[in-house]
């Protein structure tokens, strides 16, 4: 009989953190979800698998070491895949401190149990730790510049990024030293259902539906790569069951997009589905623009196709108008939330 694997997915309540759960237990999985439900985990997002066999729940803040280490002693996972994480950089400007405590110290000390665990006894299959982090560590391009590979230099520019840089820097120097068996992905701007209303397209549909208006900061000229949550969670499990340890992927959507032309198009979908508020694109309003803005990112995901097979499977265009019917299908959903400010693109 064999064994069916235990994964350990950190955040699993979070965006990507639920599509990551739901596409691992559809592939045979056991999953243990360890999350701290932070505001941005609302109720309700793994309510489709909240009874499923092979699914278990464990309330715990990942800057707790026992705790940690109580969770992989119980599971005995084959592998960790690590999402928990402060992830809003309008949030990060304004109160940097939440922000050095998980996304650093947090991962420090995930990382430090997660050894702990490793080295007192072989798992069947091998051990993996998969973090799960973003091209903002890369800083900015110009319009002009090539995009960014597994080998461009870190140059963060907010304190979430330098957060999330300085945490790929310990899984690097983890696996370096004590030879744990490490892999880090970089990801370009995800959407799709499920995502915390305070972030760029949540934000626009909210406001189109109320006929408020649509916040962009400067003249909505920064460009980003979009990639659809599902496509990066499927990625993100490649890596995991097939990635070469101690190795960086870069995922990304190969779809750079202005923001001002994204929430064009947003608006043209809530012209078809909401007629009764058309032209929603009247509701554009610009406003200042943040400190320290990148101007441009783009993801070369070379490595990752010619390595792993992986590629993108859903265009922007569909991409959008599932999210968007999903967010008017949901309202309840996401309104439960606190409500937002700002319109974060990243």
């Amino acid at each position: 009989m064999s064994i069916i694997p235990t994964i350990c997915v950190t955040g699993g309540s979070g965006f990507i953190g639920s599509a990551v759960i739901r596409a691992g237990l559809e592939a045979g999985h056991k999953i243990v979800n360890i999350d701290c439900l932070t505001y941005a985990a609302l109720p309700g997002t793994l309510a489709d698998v909240d009874d499923h066999p092979h699914y278990d729940f464990e309330k715990v803040d990942i800057c707790d070491h026992a705790a940690i280490s109580a969770v992989l002693a119980r599971y005995e996972p084959h592998g960790i895949m690590h999402l928990a994480a402060e992830s809003h950089v309008d949030r990060s400007i304004e109160g940097p401190q939440a922000f050095l405590q998980t996304n650093v110290m947090g991962t420090a000390a995930l990382l430090q149990a997660a050894n702990d665990y490793w080295q007192a006894q072989d798992k069947p299959g091998g051990f993996r730790f998969l973090h799960v982090s973003t091209d903002e560590v890369y800083g900015d391009l110009s319009d002009s510049d090539p995009a960014f590979t597994e080998d461009t230099p870190y140059a963060p520019s907010s304190p979430y990024s330098a957060s999330k840089a300085a945490s790929d820097h310990m899984v690097r120097a983890w696996g370096r030293t004590y030879d744990l068996p490490v892999l880090i992905t970089n990801c370009s701007n995800n959407y799709g259902p499920y995502q915390y209303p305070e972030k760029l397209i949540p934000v626009v549909i909210a406001k189109a539906l109320a006929r408020d208006p649509i916040p962009v900061y400067g003249k909505g000229e920064n460009i980003r790569d979009w990639l659809y949550v599902e496509d990066h969670a499927e990625a993100l499990w490649q890596v995991f069951t097939k990635g070469q340890t101690g190795e960086t992927y870069n995922i990304g959507g190969n779809c750079e997009k202005r923001n001002i032309d994204l929430v064009k198009e947003i608006c043209v979908i809530m012209d078809e589905l909401r007629p009764a508020g058309a032209p929603h694109e009247s509701l554009i309003s610009f406003v200042t623009d943040r400190p320290g803005h990148d101007r441009r990112y783009a993801i070369n995901a070379a490595k990752i196709k010619s390595e792993l097979g992986w590629t993108p499977q859903t265009n922007l265009a569909d991409g959008l108008r599932r999210t968007v019917q999903w967010y008017l299908d949901n309202q309840a959903w996401w309104q439960a939330a606190s409500p937002v400010k700002g319109s974060d693109a990243a």
